[in-house]
């Protein structure tokens, strides 16, 4: 038997908080994961992750992709600091080389020069 969800009154869209979409757009897009079986499982249109995911990219919605690595003690994270987080190799055979210690922002601007 097939479930029906239906909503009444005013406000027939479902709101998503901020948490909530960070939440499911780091599920659908841990290595592995199925964008369509998460939305399924979830209930959430597989279109609309991905315009959170979009958004994100972009830097709207208060969202932004990076990987984070938590040091246990203060030697680990200062090796960590020192080493190479980003290699880009672009099409033209230029190099870029980003550092683990470089801000978002500093990144964000470099990689949007080179477009």
């Amino acid at each position: 038997m097939t479930q029906i969800t239906l909503q009444t009154g005013p406000q027939r869209r479902r709101r998503w908080s901020e948490e909530e979409r960070r939440r499911i757009l780091a599920t659908a897009f841990t290595p592995g994961a199925v964008v369509a079986d998460v939305s399924r499982r979830l209930e959430v249109s597989t279109s609309l992750i991905y315009k959170w995911r979009k958004q994100a990219m972009a830097g709207q919605a208060g969202a932004a992709f990076a990987p984070v690595v938590l040091a246990s003690d203060r030697a680990a994270a200062v090796a960590l600091a020192n080493t190479t987080a980003i290699m880009l190799e672009l099409g033209n055979g230029a190099r870029l080389t980003i550092g683990a210690q470089a801000s978002g922002a500093l990144v964000t601007a470099v990689v949007r020069a080179l477009r």
